[in-house]
């Protein structure tokens, strides 16, 4: 395995990895935060960013997107050339990161679809900003503690137009997962939907906003079918995860509040 060290300062070290035909970006510590494959640069290499996209299940026409942390820019990459209707604004606190997603991830330039602004995620919330909030930012394996508060939760609620959905990734692993789960449940009003990953060790949080209260399962199998043949993604498997974690009948997935158990 090849080590590329960016650059060595007090904050945390920044290296890009390949192997394998994959590169891989690390941002303090060996955990891979981005993997990009070297022949399929535009590609989600990475389980949990595949994973990443049931918001589709719930939201399938977003329009206005806030992604805050870019990491190598796999999200981002895919939002500007998969979905084209989505204006997507990325906010990364840490420039060298948006210098290597660029020179070594191939990040597009800004455009009218794509923007990347250096600066602090938490203060780019603001009131009905976007209708897709996604959330993906780690120093190695521990999210800032500052994207995990009850603040942040509650800004990125009304940071949402309705309808609109968050979308967030933690490790599986994480001890603070039970109570970060209940924040974004407080701040939305109990209308969360969360699943493990298909083989990472991640779990996806979706936060929902103006979402009804229970969706049937030939509902989401239809769509799922439908995402699947035009994202080339195996939506089906996320549709039949979500029995893992969530509040469900035979005929319907329990969203919010409503009583329900498997």
């Amino acid at each position: 395995m090849k080590f590329k060290s960016i650059r060595k300062t007090k904050r945390p070290d920044l290296v890009v990895s390949e192997e394998r035909g994959v590169r891989h970006l690390h941002v303090g510590g060996e955990a891979i935060q981005s993997a990009m494959r070297l022949d399929d640069p535009h590609a989600l290499e990475l389980d949990y960013t595949r994973c990443m996209m049931a918001f589709l299940l719930f939201h399938p026409q977003p329009r206005r997107a806030l992604m805050i942390g870019l990491g190598g820019g796999s999200l981002a990459k895919f939002f500007h050339r998969r979905l084209t209707g989505l204006r997507t604004h990325v906010v990364e606190c840490d420039e060298r990161v948006i210098a290597t997603a660029r020179a070594l991830f191939h990040v597009p330039a800004d455009d009218a679809r794509l923007t990347v602004e250096h600066g602090d995620g938490v203060e780019a919330l603001a009131p009905e900003c976007c209708d897709l909030l996604v959330v993906d930012g780690y120093e190695d394996e521990s999210t800032p503690a500052a994207m995990v508060s009850q603040a942040f939760f509650d800004a990125g609620w009304c940071a949402l137009r309705e309808p609109g959905v968050l979308v967030m990734n933690f490790m599986n692993d994480d001890p603070d997962f039970d109570r970060n789960l209940q924040r974004i449940e407080r701040a939305f009003g109990g209308a969360v939907i969360a699943f493990q990953s298909l083989r990472d060790p991640n779990i996806v949080v979706l936060g929902l906003k103006g979402a009804p209260a229970s969706l049937e399962w030939d509902v989401l199998r239809a769509r799922a079918a439908a995402l699947e043949k035009s994202y080339r993604l195996p939506f089906p498997r996320y549709v039949e995860r979500l029995r893992t974690m969530n509040r469900w009948t035979a005929d319907e997935l329990v969203i919010g509040a409503a009583p329900g158990t498997a």
